[in-house]
């Protein structure tokens, strides 16, 4: 991996522990989840793209597989929130699992 490519998922990296910080700072603040759902979702696109870039030809290994799996334990613990159910759609997924 070039420098250019390490530093670039660093500043993705750093960039989620923001906005993670922030949804954790207006779900203590707002009684409005307008904020929180705002930033979720900017989180959900940064750690998208930190993923894509880590599956890429380049970079894809089972290294970074293993940090992908530290990355989703790290910034989704296990909420009921994110718990997959049986009506959703991806249920077949985590079922052939």
């Amino acid at each position: 991996m070039k420098d250019t490519e390490l530093n670039k998922l660093v500043d993705l990296i750093d960039e989620v522990k923001k906005i993670d910080s922030m949804i954790l700072l207006h779900q203590d603040l707002d009684d409005s989840r307008f904020m929180v759902d705002q930033y979720e979702a900017k989180k959900t696109q940064l750690i998208s793209k930190l993923i894509d870039e880590l599956v890429s030809p380049g970079i894809q290994s089972p290294k970074s597989f293993s940090l992908i799996q530290l990355i989703i334990a790290k910034f989704y613990p296990s909420f009921d929130q994110y718990r997959i159910t049986p009506d959703d759609e991806i249920f077949k997924l985590a079922a052939a699992i």
